[in-house]
């Protein structure tokens, strides 16, 4: 059966001498991987291989049936055309770890439109701001909303946060209570939304420390998250 899916790119694998497999997050299926016959033999196969960079927004015209593993692709068009998420080195290594984070964390083959839109909306407005250095740490956090783990928001005044039960406390209950800067950056990106965080100015130092600590509350909450092997570049380019 033929039908039209807005898809965002995954993570793409060579299979074989020659075939590719795209694994995409799509708006009507969830989670769908694509094999791609012979696209790495010829010139005109290989130009084709620019549509499936990491993040892009495509529609699919796809041959897909429910019972198979890799469905095909008849037909792609870009649905949203980057001018600088792959050009710029720095929004690229953002792109990377998050494709990279997205692949890891997002399994099911179910539609879930307001995540599909959640990502693709945020991706356009990385893709047109100019102060984005902190912008991976907000969309992980909104992020997990959609994953079922929000840090709950209702007592933020408390001076701690579990993040075994992601939860504000007014206690430390020791190894995974947050406080101090970190504690404050949390409450901080809570309450903000992308247009907004430009305001938001800390140092690289921060920066990571929050961001290995956002990186550890997805392992306490997602069984089979791994950290990402892209972390070191994303630090290495934003120290």
């Amino acid at each position: 059966m033929l039908s039209k899916n807005n898809s965002i790119v995954l993570s793409k694998l060579k299979y074989r001498e020659y075939d590719l497999i795209v694994k995409c997050y799509t708006e009507q299926r969830g989670v769908v991987s694509y094999l791609l016959k012979g696209v790495l033999k010829s010139k005109k196969g290989l130009s084709k291989t620019v549509y499936y960079q990491a993040l892009s927004q495509l529609q699919i015209e796809e041959s897909y049936k429910p019972n198979q593993t890799l469905h095909y692709i008849k037909e792609v068009k870009f649905n949203y055309i980057y001018k600088s998420l792959h050009t710029n080195i720095y929004k690229s290594s953002i792109v990377l770890f998050l494709a990279e984070i997205l692949s890891n964390v997002l399994k099911e083959e179910e539609k879930n439109e307001g995540l599909f839109e959640f990502i693709s909306v945020a991706l356009q407005y990385l893709d047109n701001e100019d102060q984005f250095t902190n912008f991976h740490l907000l969309f992980l956090l909104k992020l997990t909303r959609y994953l079922g783990f929000q840090p709950e928001n209702l007592e933020n005044e408390y001076g701690y946060f579990n993040l075994e039960s992601g939860i504000f406390e007014a206690t430390n209950n020791g190894i995974y209570s947050v406080s101090g800067v970190n504690l404050t950056l949390l409450k901080r990106l809570l309450g903000i939304n992308f247009d907004t965080l430009k305001t938001l100015k800390i140092t690289a130092m921060q920066r990571q420390e929050f961001l290995n600590m956002l990186l550890y509350y997805f392992e306490l909450h997602l069984d089979s998250f791994k950290k990402p092997k892209s972390l070191q570049v994303l630090n290495d380019v934003f120290h």
